[in-house]
């Protein structure tokens, strides 16, 4: 059975610590590929926090809401960014859908905080300086994203 079409609304989750380096991640089927965490919503009615916990839980095996990462260390920055999707992933949308929503958080975590990788999804991950990490994305968004982390990061929490 084929899988139903991906939901054209995704969020990204800039993964960082208190010193500001960011998590990046190695993509499996596109080595050479890195980037924060990425998912999409699994329903129209799913909560965009709701999905950048559950992608951050299913890529890295942090578990945003746990003594480690308390749920107030992920924040929506309330920044969307509406990009051209990649031909190469077109096919997983319905016909047609060429443009994808993507809705940004930050999600501060311990250093040396355990990372267990989703090997269907990611080879490896390495932490980064924000501006090294932003130069190793493949994705512009993605490097933008982590290039407004000093910033972000110096914002009161708003939940």
């Amino acid at each position: 059975m084929k899988p139903p079409f991906k939901i054209p609304e995704s969020v990204l989750v800039v993964i960082h610590t208190e010193a500001l380096e960011v998590l990046l991640i190695e993509r499996a089927d596109r080595p050479g590929f890195w980037q924060s965490v990425t998912g999409s919503k699994d329903a129209e009615s799913e909560p965009l926090r709701e999905v950048a916990i559950r992608e951050v839980r299913e890529e890295t095996g942090i578990v945003v809401g746990a003594n480690e990462v308390p749920a107030h260390a992920l924040q929506d920055w309330n920044l969307s960014n509406i990009y051209e999707i990649y031909p190469v992933w077109r096919h997983r949308y319905a016909p047609g859908v060429t443009k994808n929503t993507e809705h940004v958080f930050g999600l501060m975590v311990p250093r040396n905080i355990a990372i267990t990788l989703n090997p269907r999804e990611h080879m490896r991950h390495v932490w980064l300086p924000c501006r090294e990490a932003a130069d190793h994305c493949f994705s512009p968004s993605n490097a933008e994203a982590i290039l407004q982390l000093p910033q972000r990061s110096q914002m009161p929490p708003v939940d």
